[in-house]
């Protein structure tokens, strides 16, 4: 049982929306069978409960002085593993091991609390109980989340409606339904058109109540062909004859959380037949849902241009997307709304990196290690824009620095004994890959490199041929399939320990897997090495 902490609710005034962050304590991976919530405060109206693996909910929630955070949930924080996680008055789902989710202890739990005044001050701390089993479900659900997060509702429009649809890319079981909206939608409907134009009403709810929302399992989950559309509706009274409405006169009305503005959603939890077609569908789901949050994000900041954790949100949101040019609009605004920030220059850096803009990120990851000299992912990422230039003396100075606040960074060690091998400081490189592999024995990558280096350097005394073969033979037998790249290596190895007829198998070998990539020249030319009994060596 996890207690939020004691929040004190004011008597009177608008409806309060806070987030609360619970940490799941211990540190193993459990599944979670069930919820329990208990408000234990007539002022609590409903609460969203989502998953935040990174610590930037706690961040916001230790930043203000008072319990909880006020605003959006982050983007980082998400329902776990295709569920809706919730309270409503009357909710009550039962656990199930179907159903059961995996949670790692350490975690952060994001509870979102709808709270409305009383009358009177207000002592709210709810109980959250989780119900445990041992035993890994043996599927897991998608959520697909249809909804328009572009609402502008006029003063007095009395019938303003919302349409949002999708395409099932492959076969899905709908197993659950969850709407939800604010107090001016009057109806809400959701359906599936199958391909043959059969359609099955999913919910259908003619008078909407904010007082009373749920989900709604079906008894009998139905399954619906690929290509079958999702489909949802909604019907908004902002007009002054709605009773329900929470504005008198009534006033113009956008998307967002609060509940005096409004949303549009429907939530609809489906299985699929494989693991590999929940992965299509999830990607998919998720990706009509990322640009829905994008289009909500710049809603929200229209409204707070100056709202840096908005910002922030909208800029991941944007990356996800891979719209690097709008990440950067508000990475660049968060830096200046925050200059003595490291962590907003960086984030400016790694964008303008992306848009391979290198000065300018080189210049914002310099400016976060002035800010702050520690900064280790800014001198981790300088280090590889160095290396890329060829400025490979200032790059090595920055990997060491990164490995001086962050020893156990294994690309850094990685990055760092490849700029030694090519400024001839091949013991030193030696020492870096041997770092490297005692922390991650399994790092394909230093693997690789390592064997280059220990089978074809051009001095004998740094050569070490059998060792060589055994770092290729190990990363060939930790790729899912060979790849050219590790079979390459493996063959400079079998040839350096004078090993000629394994060498030849493997080289060719490399060359069936990738025959028509620039590097094939190359190999090409070490295999008629290899015919002529000759290792390969690397000549600078």
């Amino acid at each position: 049982m996890l207690t939020l902490p004691t929040y004190t609710l004011r008597p009177d005034g608008l409806d309060v929306f806070r987030n609360f962050v619970v940490t799941v304590p211990g540190g193993a991976v459990r599944y979670v069978r069930g919820l329990q919530f208990r408000p234990r405060n007539r002022a609590v109206h409903h609460a969203n409960i989502r998953v935040d693996p990174t610590l930037a909910s706690r961040a916001l929630d230790e930043a203000d002085p008072a319990p909880g955070y006020e605003g959006v949930v982050l983007h980082s924080a998400e329902y776990p593993d295709g569920h809706f996680l919730g309270w409503t008055p009357g909710q009550a789902a039962p656990p199930s091991d179907e159903l059961a989710w995996r949670l790692n202890g350490g975690t952060d739990l994001v509870v979102q609390l709808h709270m409305r005044p009383t009358g009177r001050t207000e002592q709210i701390s709810p109980l959250l109980g989780l119900y445990f089993t041992d035993k890994p479900p043996e599927r897991s659900p998608t959520m697909l989340r249809l909804g328009r997060a572009n609402l502008d509702i006029a003063a007095g429009a009395a019938d303003y409606r919302v349409t949002d649809s999708f395409v099932l890319p492959v076969d899905a079981q709908v197993v659950a339904v969850q709407p939800h909206a604010h107090y001016r939608a009057r109806q809400v409907s959701a359906w599936a058109m199958s391909p043959d134009g059969v359609r099955r009403s999913l919910i259908s709810i003619p008078d909407w109540d904010f007082n009373w929302q749920d989900q709604y399992r079906l008894a009998q989950p139905l399954w619906f062909p690929a290509g079958t559309r999702m489909e949802m509706s909604y019907a908004f009274d902002n007009s002054a004859t709605n009773p329900r409405n929470p504005s008198y006169p009534p006033e113009r009305v956008t998307w967002g959380w609060r509940s005096s503005d409004e949303m549009a959603d429907v939530w609809i939890q489906m299985f699929t037949r494989s693991d590999t077609e929940r992965e299509t569908l999830t990607r998919m789901a998720r990706l009509k849902m990322t640009a829905e949050d994008a289009v909500g994000s710049e809603v929200l900041i229209e409204r707070e241009p100056n709202h840096v954790n908005l910002r922030n949100d909208a800029a991941l949101i944007y990356q996800e997307l891979g719209q690097p040019e709008r990440a950067l609009v508000h990475f660049s605004a968060v830096a200046r709304l925050q200059p003595l920030s490291p962590a907003a220059h960086y984030n400016e850096g790694v964008t303008l990196e992306a848009l391979g803009r290198l000065d300018e990120a080189a210049f914002q990851y310099q400016e976060s290690i002035r800010l702050d000299p520690s900064y280790v992912r800014a001198h981790k990422n300088l280090a590889d824009l160095l290396y890329t230039a060829r400025r490979l003396d200032a790059a090595v100075t920055e990997y060491r620095t990164t490995l001086r606040y962050d020893a156990a960074d294994i690309a850094a060690h990685c990055n760092l004994a490849r700029a030694l091998t090519e400024t001839d400081r091949p013991a030193e490189a030696a020492t870096e890959y041997r770092a490297a592999l005692a922390r991650r024995p399994d790092s394909i990558g230093c693997l690789i490199n390592y064997a280059w280096l220990l089978a074809a350097h051009r001095d004998p005394m740094v050569r070490r041929p059998e060792q060589a073969v055994a770092l290729a033979r190990r990363a060939v037998a930790l790729t899912n399939r060979p790849t050219a790249e590790g079979l390459d290596v493996l063959a400079a190895a079998y040839a350096s320990a004078g090993l000629f007829a394994p060498a030849i198998e493997s080289a060719m070998a490399a060359l069936a897997l990738d025959s028509a990539s620039p590097k094939a020249g190359a190999v090409r030319q070490r295999l008629e090495l290899y015919r002529r009994h000759e290792a390969f060596v690397v000549d600078r």
